[in-house]
């Protein structure tokens, strides 16, 4: 890795002095510039969540939608199992499940390409992500508990151009977006959009003679167009991808039949937006949004196979209306099918679903201090029948720089428990799922405060303090404790929740050169596993985190630095292996993480070198009984910290012609 740091800071002090031996010529005109680039910032609505703008995403590598919350303080990543090698995100202590995912506005990667999700939207397509907490708007479906992503792409509508992004990092990956744009007309634009990224090596760092995570080759090709006229909308677009992710043992002479892990996943997208606006002072319009998903999956973990194929079908109309400044509406229908074919080991079972739904939502707003909204669906699943989905949101601003929110509301979720979670699959352990699954129900409560205080002339403190509660009243429960040999998923059989707590504060340190935010969460989560209210496993009870971002020079230069204490938490249930020890202790420890990047701007490009896990912490003995994966007791899903070390990385981004984006 020295090496990569090494040729960075050469090319970025070159760089530096071409750029400033340029800056002594005679300029013959002068032009100013200027880009907005919006950082973390709160939610404006009813909603408590922040949004993560162009200038938050580019303080970190940002491959991918995944590495894009390294900055953010409420939403953590880590890897789901040492044999796939997905990402997975959890927000308020509870898995990404709960959080529903949504790509400008529609319901997106959903069902079996949930496990992937994080590793599919590649972060130089993105021109901003809002993260809601708690149950979000009705609008866009029931399956919201925990929260809410919304991904918004660079659009086709803006000024022709051509975006690069180059990467490379010390594991051999390697990786390539491009996102060229072309305004057609005054009212049409289109763009397309291309990813490819390829590891060319395979680590093994613990000397297990295991990837430390699968070789991923994926490419992710996209075209988008939007027409905007005086009165209709249109925007709409179609997405191919595919991808392979090759791991397990590492092939060798000595092993006669070697453990590997292959997945080909394959996916296509096509989704349309219609919208008419009838009365442009009353915000009255009506709109169609439809989203088609083909995903197929083809995985082998050792000596089983397992093939997905998953259809959905998601489509709403909707309409809006603001009877004035105080009062408006938002209704509509929705109808969702999805058909999902699974194959594990030659035996074949198939799940249709159609939920047609209604919605209706209602927002009062007397004053800029004070804003409810209410809203309820009703919903009918032909496989659990009938249910209804109430959810309130309250905003007050008792003065002008405290902002207080309060928010209640159901979730419902169907689950897919197979698809999405077929990492388990890996394990040498028996799976035994329960066939008849109930759907998954819980109710989430939550209250923040925000404070901007004035500190000296121009700078202002703000601190931000939330509190959330998740009680379920069903959850397909994942239980590794009744059975050192098997793993269990049931319905819930007594209590489960989530109780989190968090507070954060972001200063000005250095006028607008250098910000700081500092923060620190607590989540109590616990669900009952075999008639015990217990500790989630895998779950880390605490987190700290510290962030700084320095702009010296106007803005030339920008250096980050992320320092991440995650907490340590509950081990699902050890047994004993062969030679009489646990297989692992009953509790992980804390641990940190340092992250850092510095970034050279110019006029249209910019040079980034940084680097990951600095202080090289890694999970030790992520493999449970590596040497033997064929034995009923080899684990490789007890996963709940870093597998890399220390990583450095290199990359440019450049916008060769058009205006900045």
């Amino acid at each position: 890795m020295k090496h990569y740091i090494l040729l960075g800071l050469t090319l970025l002090v070159c760089l530096s002095l071409q750029a400033q031996n340029d800056s002594t010529r005679t300029l013959k005109s002068v032009s100013i510039r200027g880009r907005s680039e919006i950082k973390m910032q709160r939610l404006s609505g009813a909603e408590n969540g922040q949004m993560m703008g162009l200038g938050e995403l580019k303080r970190a590598a940002c491959c991918n939608l995944g590495e894009s919350f390294v900055t953010n303080p409420s939403v953590d990543v880590n890897y789901s199992d040492a044999a796939v090698g997905a990402k997975q995100i959890k927000l308020l202590g509870l898995s990404g499940l709960y959080v529903q995912m949504l790509t400008e506005n529609m319901p997106n990667l959903t069902g079996a390409a949930t496990p992937y999700a994080l590793n599919y939207v590649p972060g130089t397509w993105m021109r901003s992500i809002s993260v809601s907490k708690g149950a979000s708007s009705v609008k866009h479906g029931f399956q919201s508990i925990t929260g809410q992503i919304d991904v918004e792409y660079l659009k086709p509508d803006e000024p022709s151009g051509l975006l690069l992004n180059l990467f490379g990092d010390s594991k051999g990956k390697a990786e390539g977006n491009i996102v060229a744009s072309r305004r057609l007309t005054d009212k049409l634009g289109t763009e397309v959009l291309a990813h490819y990224e390829k590891d060319f090596s395979h680590l093994d760092h613990d000397g297990d003679l295991w990837h430390d995570s699968p070789s991923i080759e994926q490419i992710h090709l996209s075209n988008r167009w939007k027409y905007m006229g005086e009165n209709y909308i249109f925007h709409g677009g179609l997405g191919f991808l595919s991808e392979r992710r090759e791991g397990g043992q590492i092939l060798s002479e000595s092993l006669a039949t070697p453990y590997r892990v292959l997945l080909n996943n394959n996916r296509f997208d096509v989704h349309m937006k219609h919208a008419y606006i009838i009365d442009h002072g009353h915000n009255t319009n009506i709109a169609l949004i439809a989203t088609f998903n083909h995903f197929d999956l083809d995985g082998l973990f050792g000596a089983k196979d397992y093939l997905n194929r998953h259809n959905n079908l998601s489509t709403q109309l909707l309409f809006e209306h603001d009877f004035d400044f105080v009062h408006s509406i938002s209704a509509g229908l929705s109808f969702k099918a999805d058909n999902m074919d699974e194959t594990l080991k030659g035996t074949f079972s198939s799940t249709q679903e159609l939920v047609p739904g209604a919605y209706a939502q209602y927002t009062f707003t007397p004053t800029y201090k004070f804003t409810a909204m209410v809203g309820i669906r009703a919903d009918y699943s032909n496989l659990y029948g009938a249910f209804a989905t109430p959810r309130m949101h309250l905003k007050w601003m008792p003065a002008d720089w405290v902002t207080i929110r309060g928010s209640l509301g159901k979730g419902y979720r169907v689950p897919y428990v197979l698809a999405e979670n077929h990492f388990l699959l890996a394990s040498g352990r028996q799976l035994n799922i329960n066939p008849d699954l109930n759907m998954e129900e819980a109710w989430n409560t939550g209250i923040s405060a925000a404070f901007t205080i004035p500190v000296a002339e121009k700078k202002y403190l703000k601190i931000n303090y939330e509190e959330y509660y998740t009680n379920f009243l069903n959850q397909a429960v994942i239980n590794y404790d009744s059975d050192p040999l098997a793993i269990t998923i049931d319905n819930l059989d007594g209590r489960s929740y989530s109780h989190t707590i968090q507070v954060d504060a972001t200063y000005p340190i250095v006028d607008e050169l250098l910000e700081a935010t500092a923060a620190f969460r607590v989540n109590d989560v616990r669900c009952t596993y075999d008639n015990q209210l217990r500790e989630a496993p895998l779950t880390s009870r605490l987190k700290g985190l510290f962030t700084a971002s320095w702009k010296p020079r106007m803005g030339l230069w920008q250096v980050d630095l992320t320092l991440q204490i995650n907490g340590g938490g509950r081990m699902p249930d050890p047994y004993t292996l062969d030679d009489g020890s646990l297989s692992w202790d009953e509790r992980f420890p804390a641990y940190p993480m340092l992250n850092a990047q510095i970034t050279r701007n110019f006029r249209h490009y910019s040079i980034y070198i940084g680097g990951e896990n600095l202080t090289n912490y890694r999970q030790p003995n992520p493999i449970i009984k590596a040497t033997n994966p064929w034995s009923d007791s080899f684990e490789p899903t007890m996963i709940w910290g870093p597998m890399h070390g220390i990583m450095g990385y290199f990359g440019i981004r450049a916008n060769l012609f058009g205006k900045d984006k």
